[in-house]
This record gives C-alpha cells, structure tokens and sequence, in this order.
C-alpha cells in the first residue's frame, strides 16, 4: 500500500476526477451565452446545473453502494462514458430540453467518479496518509475548477460552443479507456478478490454510517464550507462579478480562475499536517466554517451590495473553504468506519454539501428571475446560502464540542 503502483491508480483515477469537475462546472461561465443560445431567463437557467446536480445528490447513496458492491474500476468507466455522452448531447443540443438531458447524464457520471477515487484511496493507501490523498483529489479537482473557467471561456470565444464541449467530450472517452487500461480495485496480494470487507444490507451499511460520530461531522463540514463556492462556480459566480461587482466579462473570468487556483496548494499541506495530527480537523473545520458564516452575511446585509473588495474577499475565503472540503469532511467521514465500506459514508458526507449547493442555486435563480438586475438583486438571492452556512456551522460546533 502506498507505493508507485498506488499513485499511478490514483493518478489514473484522479484525472477523471479532473474532467468530472470541468464538466460540472462548465455550465458557469457558459452562462451568459446559454441563455442567448437556448433563450431562456435566469430562472430556466438554473434548472440545468440544478438537474445536474440533483441527479448528482440523489445517487451518492447508491453510487456509495455500487463502489463497495461493483469496485471502483469498472464504476468510474460507466461514469466517463455516461459524462461523454451528456457533454455531446450539450454541445450539439438544439434547444433547452436536448440541453437538459445532457445535463442530467453529466451529473449521473459525476456521481460515480469522486467516490470512487476516494474509496481508492482508502483501498490503496495507510490511514495515516488518507487526509493527504483526498488533499490532492481536491487539489486535481480545483484544477478541474480552473479549468472550467478562464480556459473554457477563451475556447467557447476561440472555438465555438461545439467543438469547445466536443473536445471535452473527446478528453473523456480517452479517460474511460485509461482507466479500464490501468485502474485496479485494490493492491495485488490483498486478502480475497472482493473489494468489499463484511459486506452488509444498505439499511444495515446507512445505519453504520449515520450511528458513528466521523460521518456526522462531515455531513455538516461539507455544507457549511463546500456548498457556498460550488455555487458560485456552478453558476451564479460570473454573472455575481459581472452584475454584481460590476467586472467587465475577461476580467471576470480571469478572477474565478484566479480564485479557483489561488488555494489549492493548502490542500496538500493541511492534509500532511491531520494525517500526522488528526486534532486539527475540529479547529480547522470550526474556524473555516465561522469565517464563511460571517462573510456571507457580510454579503446579505451590506447596503447596496458589497464592495468589489470586500465581494473577493468572501469568495477567496469560499474557495479556500471548498479545496479544504475533501480533506478534512472524507477524513472525518472514515472515522470508525472499515475501509472496505467507506463509500456509503462518503455518500452521505458529498450528499449534504451538494443538496446546499442546489438548493440554494434554485433559490437564487428565482430571486434573480424576479428582481430587477443589479448588485440588490444578488444581495437578496444569496439569502438562502448564508442561513444554510450558519447553520451548518452551528451544527458543527454542536458536534464537534460535544464529548464523544
């Protein structure tokens, strides 16, 4: 466990990682040409990150389950070539319903891809080195953020909106046959040929997870500090810039790059530093989630809408919070759980920061559809966000000052 064979499957797995994350948030800086493509208001809009997502959500549960069940080999190809297939059918779509359907492939193939690096992780890794691994997925993923901001936005100006998303389309065939290629369940040797330890009923495998202390506290890490920036990337960080903080359209696009990509390098260096002192996970998780409670707040109440300065400010502190995610939620998420049934766990953990994500992402759609455009506008429709940080939080300190 741990040697080169281990980071060349994890390498290999994580690439699709990479692609998982530019197709999910390829729709964000698309945004505005999405609706002149397929005339359609902001409202309309959100249904295809939002369908996107909730196909997302509702199968970490059972994507958990199949990467127990199935391995995590041949469940990261079905995902690839189910993201493949969405992204050709959004590139080619004619209209908004051909779109939404591509959507929705691409968030069924984004549900089976980060467990199952995850619980890749845990199959070929010691524990002690488990925080650091899923440090660096969220480093490849955020890299798969970058991305999908700046780079796709210079390819759909450069290319065009077809061969922009056919060229992604391209990138993840060639990664399903990558990983059927090189990928393998667990290290040669292992004891027996399934990747499953004690395999149990799925009521049986929830009860486990929900019952131990690690999953719950990574249930509510992952809301309070992923959900707040992957709706920002998502969708609504773009137009927020352009509308809100009143950045023209290159310069927008160039600072969610920069947001992006300007935290990554915390991921690996906070991972070593709680695989060596697992102590820090409660001091970080607590200290990241109040600074994101208080910035969106900051965000809801100013008059008028934020200051430029002080709006890059609160998505700085956001994108930190979301590379910081994978690293210290999935490390809480294995505590008193076998390795060989993490990927419930896991589930569970992505579900709760995800459901944030698209509910609020809905919500702000909505709002916006109704208001009239302008930095007030934004101001109101990111209510839902900062009630759901705050209390994500509060639930946080509730679990994690609490004696086991």
């Amino acid at each position: 466990m741990g040697g080169a064979r281990a980071w060349l499957v994890w390498g290999v797995a994580v690439g699709g990682y990479f692609l998982a994350m530019l197709h999910r948030n390829g729709l964000g800086v698309a945004a505005l040409e999405a609706q002149e493509r397929f005339d359609v208001g902001p409202a309309l809009l959100s249904l295809l990150p939002m369908l996107q997502l909730l196909v997302y959500v509702l199968l970490q549960v059972p994507a958990g389950l199949l990467a127990d069940r199935l391995g995590p080999r041949y469940t990261l190809v079905m995902g690839m070539i189910a993201m493949a297939v969405g992204s050709c059918l959004f590139a080619l779509a004619p209209g908004v319903e051909v779109a939404i359907a591509g959507r929705f492939l691409i968030g069924l193939g984004d549900a089976l891809v980060f467990l199952n690096v995850i619980r890749l992780a845990a199959l070929w890794f010691p524990r002690a080195r488990y925080a650091l691994v899923s440090g660096l997925t969220g480093v490849v993923g955020g890299t798969g953020q970058v991305a999908s901001a700046a780079p796709l936005a210079w390819a759909l100006g450069g290319i065009g909106w077809v061969a922009a998303f056919l060229v992604t389309t391209g990138f993840t065939v060639l990664m399903a046959l990558l990983v059927l290629l090189v990928v393998r369940d667990r290290p040669a040797g292992a004891a027996g040929h399934s990747t499953v330890i004690d395999p149990i009923p799925v009521w049986a495998a929830l009860k486990e997870a929900l019952a131990a202390r690690g999953p719950r506290i990574g249930m509510a890490h992952h809301a309070a500090v992923m959900a707040p920036f992957t709706m920002m990337m998502v969708l609504w960080g773009y137009p927020f810039l352009v509308t809100g903080l009143g950045l023209v359209e290159g310069t927008a696009a160039l600072t969610l790059t920069a947001l992006a990509a300007g935290a990554l390098w915390l991921a690996p260096v906070v991972g070593a530093l709680v695989g060596r002192h697992p102590a820090l996970r409660g001091v970080l998780a607590l200290f990241l989630g109040t600074v994101l409670s208080l910035g969106w707040l900051l965000l809801v109440v100013w008059p008028g809408g934020v200051p430029t300065g002080v709006g890059l400010a609160v998505l700085a502190a956001s994108a930190v919070g979301q590379t910081l995610a994978p690293t210290i939620s999935f490390d809480f998420a294995r505590d008193g759980i076998p390795a060989g049934r993490t990927g419930v766990a896991s589930g569970l953990v992505n579900m709760s920061g995800f459901t944030t994500a698209v509910v609020c992402t809905v919500a702000a759609g909505a709002v916006l559809q109704a208001l009239p455009e302008g930095p007030d506008a934004f101001r109101v429709a990111f209510v839902p966000m900062c009630v759901t940080t705050i209390l994500a939080t509060a639930v946080l300190y509730l679990f994690i000052l609490r004696r086991p």
